[in-house]
C-alpha cells in the first residue's frame, strides 16, 4: 500500500481539515482510500471525532472501528488521557491496525494529534510519541501550518525536528491561506528557503478543496 502521514506545527493547526480535504482528493479520482489515527482523545465516540468528521467529509464510508485504535473521552493529550482512563496505547497494535488497511485500500492516510512531539504515552515504563508512530509506519509525512503571523518559526522548527529523528518531509500545506496577503505570500517564500521544503498545497480559508502547487496529491504517498 501507499501512505501519507499528517501531522502539525501545533493543536488545532487544521490538521484534520486539510486531511479530509487530501481524503476528497482521491475519493474524486476513485482511488481507494483508507483514513487512519493511532490515538485521539477528547471524543466521546468515534463518529463525532476528528476520524468521524474526515470520513463523512471526504465520503470514505469506512468501517468506524478501522478508523482508529485508541480513543479517549476527556480532552487532554493523548498521554494524560490514556493515564486517567488506565489504557495505553500500543506501538504494536497500531501498526498491526495501519498495515491492517493495506489489505483493503491501496492508500492509507494517517492523522497526528496535536504537533510532531504530541506525546501518547509518557510513563516510566514506556514513552511514545508521535514522531515514533510515524517513523515505524515509514510513511513520507506533511506539516499543516497556518499561512499567518508565527509560522515561519513553528514551521521550520517542526520540519528540522523531524529530520533530525529520521523523518521524511515530503512538503508543507499551508492552511488558511489568503493569496491576497502579503504576510501570507512571504511566509510560504520564507518557508521553502529557510526549512529547504516545499509547500506543496494551500487550503484557503474557508475552502475544503486543496489547491496543489506542482504534483498531484497521491503522488506524495510512498510504499510502505
Amino acid at each position: 500500500m501507499k501512505a501519507l502521514f499528517v501531522t502539525g506545527t501545533g493543536t488545532d493547526i487544521g490538521k484534520t481539515y486539510v486531511s479530509a480535504a487530501i481524503a476528497t482528493c482521491l475519493v474524486k479520482k476513485h482511488l481507494k482510500i483508507a483514513y487512519y489515527k493511532a490515538a485521539l482523545s477528547g471524543a466521546l465516540n468515534t463518529e463525532d471525532s476528528d476520524a468521524g468528521f474526515v470520513n463523512k467529509q471526504a465520503g470514505l464510508h469506512q468501517d468506524p472501528a478501522s478508523l482508529l485504535s485508541f480513543r479517549y473521552e476527556k480532552p487532554l493529550s493523548p498521554h494524560l488521557a490514556a493515564r486517567d482512563e488506565g489504557k495505553y496505547a500500543s506501538l504494536d497494535r497500531i501498526i498491526t491496525d495501519f498495515k491492517s488497511l493495506g489489505s483493503k485500500y491501496d492508500y492509507v492516510l494517517s492523522e497526528g494529534a496535536g504537533g510532531i512531539v504530541c506525546p501518547v504515552v509518557y510513563e516510566p515504563f514506556e514513552t511514545l510519541f508521535y514522531s515514533d508512530i510515524a517513523k515505524a509506519m515509514k510513511a513520507p509525512c506533511v506539516v499543516v501550518a497556518d499561512a499567518g503571523l508565527g509560522t515561519i518559526n513553528h514551521t521550520v522548527l517542526t520540519v528540522e525536528y523531524m529530520r533530525s529523528h529520521g523523518l521524511t518531509v515530503s512538503g508543507v500545506i499551508l492552511n488558511r491561506y489568503d493569496k491576497k496577503s502579503v504576510m501570507h505570500r512571504d511566509n510560504l517564500k520564507m518557508i521553502e528557503e529557510i526549512a529547504q521544503c516545499k509547500v506543496i498545497a494551500l487550503l484557503p480559508y474557508g475552502k475544503a478543496e486543496l489547491q496543489m502547487r506542482e504534483k498531484s496529491m497521491e503522488e506524495y504517498f510512498g510504499e510502505v
